[in-house]
């Protein structure tokens, strides 16, 4: 959710029960102009913050000319000193996935090991070898907010724009869905580099607009059933919740430009939704 506009949005998405107390939001208020500044960011967004058993990591994301390509992601544990996340490299999310289990410690520098056995050969010619995986909890912070950006990041249809160069930007002309668009998953995409779009006939791609429909659709999701959509607020507000990533929220008030998404949760994905739908 938008820095500016940090106050009003963390209203909008308590009914989840997911909220800062006034300690945090007065130091991301200050923090965060100051972190757009130092940066050079073109604005700066409260993503959200993860639980850990011994400290909470809180994240911003910065963004630059392309929404979508150009994003920095930095935690801090009081919301006032932030440092910056290494990008989540192929190799990295592998180790992460082998080796990292668990709840966050809330310590950067905890390291998790993963032993793993493999055999090379056939026969009783077949050698054991002892493969050793490490990996620091900044590597697998980095690479948990990758993978929520990735697969549950949410924006309405029409709030960014693509130009001919690919280049995404903010539609500075969107004003918001109506309230029966706002009431269809159709009218929501995934903030993200989009997979599903390009399994489509060229029948379904012409009748695409390339300016604004260049993103994944959130009904075409897999497991079918994993958002949860509901109208809060005396129906004034949409608000769309993750039961694949537990903790995502995201909301958009009809008929203005107001939309955002935040994540309050442990990291950790909920991989028994099939079993559960």
């Amino acid at each position: 959710m938008d820095s500016d506009a940090l106050y009003y949005s963390l209203e909008l998405v308590a009914g989840s029960g997911y909220t800062l107390n006034m300690e945090h939001r007065t130091a991301l208020q200050t923090s965060l102009m100051i972190l757009k500044k130092n940066y050079k960011f073109h604005r700066v967004l409260f993503w959200g913050k993860i639980l850990g058993l011994k400290k909470d990591y809180f994240i911003a994301q910065g963004r630059g000319e392309d929404e979508m390509k150009d994003k920095k992601n930095l935690y801090s544990f009081n919301c006032m000193d932030w440092f910056l996340l290494p990008p989540a490299t192929d190799s990295m999310i592998d180790e992460v996935s082998r080796a990292a289990k668990g709840r966050f410690t809330g310590d950067p520098s905890f390291v998790c090991e993963h032993l793993e056995i493999r055999r090379q050969g056939v026969g009783e010619e077949a050698e054991e070898e002892e493969v050793v995986t490490k990996v620091n909890e900044e590597s697998r912070l980095a690479v948990t907010v990758h993978q929520i950006d990735e697969e549950v990041s949410v924006v309405p249809r029409g709030a960014f724009i693509k130009s001919p160069h690919g280049l995404v930007q903010i539609n500075r002309s969107f004003g918001g869905l109506s309230h029966s668009e706002a009431g269809k998953l159709d009218s929501f995409r995934h903030f993200s580099e989009p997979k599903n779009l390009k399994k489509k006939s060229i029948l379904e791609m012409g009748e695409l607009n390339p300016a604004l429909d260049f993103l994944d659709v959130l009904s075409d999701d897999i497991p079918k059933g994993s958002w949860s959509l509901q109208f809060e607020c005396a129906s004034k507000v949409c608000v769309l919740r993750s039961l694949l990533w537990l903790g995502l929220t995201f909301y958009h008030v009809p008929v203005t430009p107001q939309h955002g998404y935040i994540y309050i949760g442990d990291g950790i994905k909920n991989l028994d939704l099939p079993f559960m739908l």
